[in-house]
């Protein structure tokens, strides 16, 4: 009976922690455009497949995004190889790069940062 009181409540936990999560969505303009519109803060990560950065930086994105305070922060991917449309509306030159927006506003880039430290500080500037 312990060990179902301990899974429930792990379980509960969880579920209760994923609420918090920020959004985590492939790159949509409407979507996108409405975001900034609205005030909302956004993150736009430029990944490759064959990128060893970009497998370095996605799951740790995506656990900054799990973080309570980024609630409301929209993390949208873009693929760098096949969404060549998207980089140059960002002015994106390089896969690894992050580019964080308060409102309709640019407020942080970085390009092949690895570290979570300082990708947790680019993404807070959104708030």
């Amino acid at each position: 009976m312990f060990q179902l009181k301990t899974i429930l409540f792990t379980l509960a936990t969880l579920v209760g922690a994923s609420a918090y999560a920020g959004d985590v969505k492939p790159y949509n303009q409407a979507q996108f455009d409405g975001l900034v519109t609205s005030g909302k803060p956004v993150v736009i990560a430029v990944h490759a497949p064959w990128c060893g950065t970009c497998k370095t930086q996605m799951p740790m994105q995506a656990d900054l995004m799990k973080k309570p305070e980024y609630k409301d922060v929209t993390l949208m991917t873009v693929d760098f190889d096949s969404q060549k449309d998207v980089l140059k509306k960002f002015n994106v030159t390089s896969q690894s790069t992050m580019v964080v927006f308060k409102a309709a506003k640019e407020v942080a880039r970085s390009v092949g940062d690895t570290n979570l430290t300082s990708m947790d500080a680019s993404i807070r500037k959104a708030l």
